[in-house]
């Protein structure tokens, strides 16, 4: 018998992924490890090896396709056993499964007009359906664009967008009094309301190419769109002479990467700055659940890093417990493994605090989003030489740095933030000469 190739869970929060290449065909000889398909999940982008030495005998769930863990997607005929027993021509190919699925052994049978049918639960993703029980919404009713019906994250916020609409629009009728008597008089009829649901799609203009978005591209999307509609972004900018770090970071360069392996980067400083004032400020570590707050007790420092198609955020567990050389090995071996492709979901996970860094790129200052459920978003500028006046009067050229603070108003406020950010800001302007 052919050994089932089944969709692996990528971490305990994943329930469900996307095969989006086949890296063999129905027919092709597989070696074991080798990578033989791609998946992308909410959290990352990975290869599937081969179990098994042997020759790829069907393909059930072609590219594109979502599918939940556990199922199987394929088969694999180890070495020199026959396929197919007989020739039924079992194979398939992407196409054919999709166009006629097996049914599975034990499935109940189909209704009959005698049997009322059985309310049968939309496929969703995870994300999907905490939306859904935020909003109190039953899947049912949301009509769902995707393959088999599946509700999509923008088919949630269409519906959620028609709901409140319909409600703007259609008030309750105020009580008559009893002196009033009701007169029915004809109408004209009410104009159709726009579908504000989505602007319309953009026409390309000839010449143009068009492809479609990658998994990664989408899901930055739908994150991007989500935490704007939750939470109250604010962004407030603080100038800071990063003069001290930078000498500090020159002077113990070559000594620090001798001693742990690891290039001196200026990352590790402005993260101990930022987890020292956290513990100053713990509500910029904290989340928003419903009506109640939550304060976590340690930090998951998350350290984004852009990739040639997109950009990952991976998380630094615990990263209030480390010293400053385990932090910077952890945010090297992080990000490396961001580039190389090895992060694994739950490397992605935990997060309660966020650093992003465009300064490499010139970039003065950015206003970032908020990574969701996160409540506050550190943004590094570009460090440029320039002259500043100091001590009074005087003009002196000092490495200078703006730090953008992006923070949920609904939880915190602008001085709290800004008080934040002055401890921030007085802890890089004193670095010890000495540190690390």
């Amino acid at each position: 018998m052919p050994t089932d190739v089944i969709m692996p869970q990528m971490g305990e929060s994943i329930t469900e992924g996307t095969i989006t290449r086949w890296r063999s065909g129905v027919g092709d000889t597989v070696e074991r490890d080798d990578p033989l398909f791609d998946i992308a999940t909410d959290k990352v982008d990975t290869e599937v090896p081969a179990p098994l030495t042997g020759r790829l005998v069907e393909i059930l769930v072609a590219e594109g396709a979502t599918v939940e863990v556990n199922t199987i997607v394929g088969r694999i005929a180890a070495e020199g056993e026959p396929w197919p027993p007989e020739d039924t021509g079992t194979a398939t190919s992407p196409a054919a499964a999709e166009e006629a699925p097996a049914a599975k052994a034990g499935e109940p049978p189909e209704p009959t007009p005698e049997d009322p049918p059985r309310r049968r639960r939309p496929r969703s993703s995870p994300l999907v359906r905490r939306m859904a029980r935020e909003h109190g919404v039953d899947l049912a009713e949301v009509p769902g664009t995707g393959e088999g019906g599946r509700v999509s994250k923008q088919d949630m916020l269409d519906w959620l967008e028609r709901r409140e609409a319909e409600g703007r629009e259609s008030p309750p009728p105020e009580p008559a009094t009893p002196a009033e008597v009701p007169v029915e008089l004809p109408s004209a009829p009410e104009p159709e309301t726009p579908d504000r649901s989505e602007p319309a799609p953009a026409a390309p203009f000839a010449g143009d190419r068009v492809e479609p978005m990658s998994h990664m591209r989408r899901v930055i999307s739908e994150h991007m769109v989500r935490s704007r509609r939750t939470s109250a972004h604010v962004t407030t900018v603080f100038e800071v002479d990063l003069s001290r770090v930078v000498a500090a970071r020159t002077a113990a360069a070559a000594r620090f990467e001798r001693r742990t392996g690891v290039k001196l980067t200026l990352t590790p400083f402005f993260a101990r700055a930022a987890l020292e004032a956290l513990a100053d400020f713990p509500l910029l570590n904290a989340s928003i659940a419903g009506e109640e707050i939550v304060f976590h007790r340690h930090v998951g420092l998350g350290i984004a890093v852009a990739l040639a198609d997109g950009l990952v955020v991976p998380v630094v567990d615990r990263a209030d417990e480390r010293n400053f050389a385990g932090l910077a090995r952890e945010i090297h071996d992080l990000a490396s493994r961001a580039r190389s492709g090895g992060l694994t979901p739950d490397d992605l996970q935990g997060g309660t605090f966020t650093i992003t860094n465009p300064g490499p790129w010139g970039a003065l200052f950015g206003t970032p989003i908020i990574a969701q459920p996160q409540v506050a978003i550190l943004g590094v500028g570009g460090v440029h030489q320039r002259p500043v006046v100091v001590e009074g009067d005087a003009i002196a050229v000092r490495s200078m740095v703006y730090l953008a603070l992006s923070f949920d108003h609904r939880l915190i406020d602008g001085a709290v933030a800004d008080q934040f950010m002055a401890a921030l800001k007085r802890r890089l302007e004193r670095w010890p000469e000495d540190e690390p």
